[in-house]
Formats: C-alpha cells, structure tokens, sequence
C-alpha cells in the first residue's frame, strides 16, 4: 500500500441530484480538498450526507455539476478505473459473507487483478498489512458472518485500504463501534497519506479528526472550510435546532461541544 497521494485533490462542482429533477435532495454543493486532506461532512439526519457521498463516488450519476478527482471527471472513468482510484466503505453492512474476513479484505485487490489470474504476491501482502493495521491479523480466519458488528466494520474498512485507493470515501465508519475502536479507526485514517471523505455524526470526532467540515442543511451546503470556522455555537445551533457551546479548555487541544435542548 502506497499510502502517499499527495497532490491528488477532489473538486465538486455545482453538485445536484434527486431522484427526479423536481425533487433534489442534494443541490449547488461546490468544494474543494487537496490530497491528504481529511473532509468531515456532518449535519443532521435528512440534510443530504449520504447522498453528496454517493454522488462522490458515482453511486449516481448528478443531475447537475461534476465531480474531479486530480482534474479528471469521475464520468469518464471506467468503473475499474475508477474502483482504483476511489474506495468506499458504506454504512449498509452485508447481513452474511459466506467468506473468511482474509477473503473480505482481498476482495479490495479486486480492481487490479488481470483477468482470471488468482491472487498474487503483492494482493496477498496489501491484505496482511490492511489486517494488521485495522488489529484483525487474529481474525483472518474467521467466517465474515461470525463477527461482532464493529469487527465487520472494521474488516470492510481494512478491505477499502487493501484496495490501495487515492481517495477514501466512508458513511459513519465509526458506527458500530465501541469509543476505544471509533478512536482508533479515526487516528489510523488520519495517520495515513491519503485524501478522506467521511460522514460523522459525533460533532466532537469530527473537529478532532477533520481538516476541513462541511456543515449540510436541507440539502445544501450552508458552510465549508477549517472546523474551527465552520464548527461555531451559532451555525451548529442553527442547523440541528439545540442549543450548542463549546466548552472551552486550558491549554492546547481542540475545544469540546455540549449540546441542550434547554433555553432554545
């Protein structure tokens, strides 16, 4: 796993789409990261999240605008193409693999097999070091289906990185999970040189985690830009309808958000 794609960046522009073209539920979403760049897209339930990530990585096609990755329109790209440059890990988790968690992961290799050719070397060796990184070297063996649901969730993760993408595209990878694994799973992705796009329901995770925040609102991007700019008592208050303050802290470190329903 190459981990290193810095100078790859990601552009929407003008992003649109809805199941018919009277009814957008995502629409006029524009920005912009650089490779390495880690971009939380947070908002309440209904605002458009999982839709603008399923227009990131063409689960479909917009209505309007275009998605770049490293200047290319994803539109042009074969779906092979595409699947190695781009990896998704999805909140709708597989109820039964009739496969080991070793086979759920090589399946990440699947984009650069050639032809009907059996796994090789190199797949083999991205799929230990994808396991060993997500702590599953244990599990490998294991049938998928026999897992706790934040071990599945963190197989399906170590399979995205297995997949040696540029891009890493997550909806609520930390659901699932328990505080110590969303932690852990959060630094390990920020740990690596890659470029993340990732759904977060926790306010707090994301300022930790996030260089930049994308804030959603009824399909719309009300703001986009550093946490710290973009995560305010204000705009937070505004969008999920409570009152949010952030706890200020001695010292260094991120501030921390508390939120009530109380004096709205």
């Amino acid at each position: 796993m190459s981990c290193d794609t810095r100078g790859v960046s990601l552009r929407a522009t003008g992003l649109g789409w809805g199941p018919k073209p009277s009814k957008f539920l995502v629409r006029d979403v524009s920005f912009a990261i650089e490779g390495g760049d880690r971009l939380a897209i947070v908002g309440p339930n209904g605002a458009g999240k999982t839709t603008l990530l399923r227009c990131l990585y063409r689960g479909v096609t917009p209505l309007e605008g275009s998605v770049e990755v490293a200047g290319q329109n994803i539109g042009a790209l074969a779906p092979r193409q595409l699947a190695r440059r781009v990896a998704v890990v999805l909140q709708e988790m597989p109820a039964d693999f009739p496969f080991t968690v070793q086979d759920v992961v090589l399946m990440g290799r699947v984009p650069w097999r050639e032809g009907l050719a059996g796994w090789t070397a190199q797949d083999r060796e991205a799929a230990r070091h994808a396991l060993d990184h997500l702590d599953l070297l244990g599990l490998a063996g294991r049938q998928f289906s026999t897992l706790s649901g934040g071990e599945k969730q963190r197989a399906l993760v170590a399979r995205a990185l297995a997949q040696d993408p540029e891009i890493v595209i997550l909806d609520e990878p930390t659901n699932h999970l328990d505080i110590r694994h969303q932690l852990e799973i959060l630094a390990l992705l920020g740990s690596l040189r890659l470029t993340i796009v990732t759904t977060l329901h926790d306010i707090n995770l994301a300022a930790d985690f996030a260089t930049h925040v994308a804030l959603m609102q009824a399909g719309r991007m009300t703001a986009f830009g550093l946490p710290e700019d973009v995560l305010t008592d204000h705009a937070l208050s505004g969008a999920f309808g409570v009152l949010a303050e952030r706890q200020r802290r001695a010292g260094t470190g991120p501030a921390r958000f508390s939120f009530s329903l109380a004096n709205l």
